[in-house]
């Protein structure tokens, strides 16, 4: 019977998608990639096929990944960033070989060294994640709101104020909290001390 993982979450930015391999940081968390083949399949959906990927590579991936979430939120707190996270961050973008090449229909598309490098792969996420948290982008670093959450995200909204890192899950959950909450206040507490008339004597 095949194992069911839990499904990614993909956004616009291709290296606060790879931090969101990991959700739920401050609650429950959720490992998407529990295994090298879901690596595999999420550099796939990514646009950086490779063909396959040791449980190393993986541990490597993992790294990386909480590198980036590491320096991404010190960037959004405007706190210094942490030297082992940027150091981690550096290697993996200087061991790549990945070429950015440019499609017929005018898209950028990366031309890894071989379809197994797995290297090459995490080179551009690390690329893409320096270009992030050194500001040359349009947008800015933010913290999700859910308390649960707390993942680091690139706002790219117009008035750069979007609080959740994605408005299906996280800021879905919390408007219905907010509403449940809401709807808890206008029902009021029922009767008690002080709160009316009490029953009447007995008869």
């Amino acid at each position: 019977m095949p194992t069911s993982f839990p499904d990614f979450r993909l956004g616009r930015v291709l290296a606060t998608s790879f931090t969101a391999t990991l959700t739920e940081r401050q609650g429950d968390a959720v490992e998407r990639i529990p295994t090298p083949g879901r690596l595999v399949d999420w550099l796939a959906v990514s646009g950086l096929a490779v063909e396959s990927c040791t449980p190393g590579q993986l541990d490597r991936a993992r790294e990386l990944r909480e590198s980036i979430h590491a320096a991404a939120t010190a960037a959004a707190r405007r706190d210094p960033l942490p030297e082992p996270a940027v150091r981690v961050i550096n290697d993996c973008s200087t061991q790549g070989r990945a070429a950015a090449v440019l499609t017929a229909e005018g898209a950028r598309h990366w031309r890894l060294g071989s379809t197994s490098a797995v290297a090459d792969a995490l080179g551009v996420i690390a690329a893409d994640a320096i270009s992030i948290v050194a500001g040359e982008r349009d947008g800015r670093l933010a913290l999700c709101a859910s308390p649960t959450c707390r993942a680091a995200f690139f706002d790219t909204s117009r008035s750069r104020t979007r609080r959740w890192c994605d408005m299906n899950t996280c800021g879905n959950r919390e408007k219905k909290a907010r509403f449940r909450a809401a709807a808890h206040d206008r029902s009021g507490p029922g009767p008690g001390p002080g709160r009316g008339p009490g029953p009447g004597p007995a008869t």
